[in-house]
């Protein structure tokens, strides 16, 4: 009596797909994988595993550790670079702890000996399987998060624009980049949107604010420690640069740091390595980017951050302008702020009146484009209406003067058309839109600013 044929797979089905250069392993993989309710691919070769992975949907490679011309850890390499949410299994007659570390170092899953057992594979597979599901669900929620909660930069300002211009140089390089500005000028997003256009994007970015952690346990929290390294460590801990490896490590208010961590952070920057309390020597790879609002000029000649470490952060000066230097873009953050409030309290889109727009454009915003999205968030929960009201607003800016009228600087060398289009546009909001006013103010007539207004927008 023979075993009567397994039911096709559903299309949903988990895909594992099987490397081995013996015909008659594949042929039996593949029928335990099968009659598991799995869709089977089988391949020869690493090449030939390469090119099906390209063409089809796969959850979990399980592939033979010892092949000719192309063996399993190599192929491990390739699938990371081809397809690194494939999840990979290893299969060996030859399997030592040392031939695992090197596995889990290159990113496999696991390991399996052979002679394989039926349950062992299908339970690895399965699990392995579950954890690519995790690894998608959860970078799919924090793309989803990043949305919600707004966080990408807004703005077409000449301000923000020269800014950005310099993060992008700096960007694919490998140096070290301090982020300056006021509180609430967005240093964090900055920092993201250089390790979001390197070429460590696809590894971790960790933040660490050095202010909110307390200075006796910092040390501890970025570098890590071992088990009894003090009173409390029940358990080894890795740091913050541990956790970064490979990718980013924000630093935000740099100048926190105290004298001890200093040097420690100034022997990373200056060696690549740093010792974990009570731990051995570690090899560093991460970029560091810092950030303060302090001047640290000022804070070296004190004698309270070490001037070394200065230079040594200071490669690339990267300054975040305050909110009053790019008053054209809070339109743009009002709409932005709007879409992600008004979605995040499932409320119909709300529009904005002319008076609260020329409140807000007014307003000399010290706490910066923090200050505007609290606001705004505000106002979408407070608004009874279809649009955003002087009521809505905070009494600490519907009764606030207004701000003095802007003056505008060039640097020697700044192109005529873009000093044109400055002047035009700040006159303009001084003119709170009115462009009457503005040609008048600008010893020009109405039909010119309209013309000069129209040529803005074509280029």
């Amino acid at each position: 009596m023979t075993d009567a044929p397994a039911e096709p797979p559903s299309p949903d089905a988990l895909t594992v797909l099987v490397v081995d250069d013996e015909p008659s392993n594949l042929s039996s993989i593949e029928k335990i994988f099968q009659k598991d309710g799995m869709r089977v691919l089988t391949a020869p070769s690493a090449r030939a595993a390469l090119e099906l992975l390209r063409a089809h949907r796969v959850d979990v490679v399980l592939t033979d550790l010892m092949m000719p011309a192309v063996s399993g850890l190599e192929l491990l390499k390739a699938i990371r670079q081809a397809a690194p949410d494939v999840e990979v299994v290893l299969m060996t007659a030859y399997g030592t702890v040392e031939t695992a570390v090197q596995a889990m170092r290159e990113g496999a899953y696991d390991f399996v000996e052979k002679p394989l057992k039926r349950m062992t594979i299908v339970k690895t597979v399965r699990k392995a399987a579950e954890r690519r599901t995790l690894t998608l669900e959860n970078r799919q929620l924090k793309q989803e998060l990043n949305v919600l909660t707004g966080r990408e930069i807004v703005g077409s300002s000449p301000a923000l624009r020269r800014v950005l211009d310099i993060v992008l140089q700096a960007a694919p390089s490998s140096a070290t980049v301090l982020v300056l500005g006021e509180s609430g000028t967005g240093k964090e997003l900055l920092a993201r949107f250089i390790h979001q256009h390197s070429a460590r994007a696809s590894a971790p970015f960790v933040a660490v604010n050095c202010s909110a952690i307390p200075e006796t346990i910092l040390e501890a929290e970025l570098f890590g420690h071992e088990r009894g390294a003090f009173t409390g460590a029940h358990a080894r801990r890795e740091g913050r640069f541990a956790r970064a490896d490979g990718g980013t490590l924000f630093l935000d208010e740099i100048g926190e740091l105290s004298p001890s961590v200093q040097v420690k952070l100034l022997r990373v920057l200056q060696e690549g390595e740093y010792e974990p309390v009570g731990g051995d020597t570690v090899r560093a790879d991460v970029r560091v980017v810092a950030a303060t609002n302090k001047d640290l000029r000022a804070e070296v000649a004190a004698g309270r951050f070490r001037e070394d470490l200065y230079y040594r952060l200071n490669v690339i000066a990267i300054t975040a302008p305050p909110l009053r230097t790019r008053r054209e873009d809070i339109p743009l953050l009002v709409d932005h702020f709007l879409g992600v409030y008004c979605k995040k309290n499932n409320k119909a889109r709300l529009g904005v009146s002319k008076d609260v727009t020329d409140k807000l454009l007014d307003y000399s915003w010290p706490g910066n484009v923090r200050e505007l999205e609290n606001v705004i968030e505000r106002a979408v929960v407070l608004c009874r209406g279809d649009r955003l009201t002087l009521d809505d607003l905070p009494d600490t800016i519907r009764d606030a003067e207004p701000a003095e009228p802007s003056s505008i600087t060039f640097s020697v060398g700044t192109p005529l058309d873009e000093v044109e289009r400055r002047l035009i546009r700040e006159t303009l909001r001084q003119a709170k839109g009115d462009k009457s006013v503005a040609a008048q103010l600008l010893g020009i007539s109405t039909r010119t600013i309209y013309r000069k207004l129209g040529e803005m927008e074509g280029t």
